[in-house]
């Protein structure tokens, strides 16, 4: 390899390190590449889709039962916390109908 490829391989690592992601080696089958491949690029996204995937895959790995509470975490993250919405309804009996 020359020098410019490795320091292109070089810059390259380097800017990935500095978003956060690191270089791994994984040994599988080879009907399973594209799988492993996607996975990787989804876990490497950052957002709510990729914690909930890294926390699906974390769960089936261990074998642990789900955390109970998520859907109050998940109320408590809203963008809707604090904004005092009146949330009462009128109590009006409706309209007849004739059957």
């Amino acid at each position: 390899m020359s020098d410019s490829q490795k320091r292109a391989i070089q810059n390259y690592r380097s800017r990935l390190s500095a978003r956060g992601l690191t270089r791994y080696e994984v040994m599988g089958l080879g009907g399973d590449r594209n799988l492993i491949r996607s996975l990787a690029r989804r876990l490497a996204e950052e957002g709510p889709a990729a914690a909930q995937l890294r926390a699906v895959v974390s769960q089936t790995i261990t074998g642990t039962p789900p955390k109970k509470g998520g859907i109050l975490a998940v109320l408590r993250r809203s963008p809707l916390v604090g904004a005092d919405l009146n949330l009462r309804r009128s109590p009006e009996q409706g309209r007849k109908v004739e059957i």
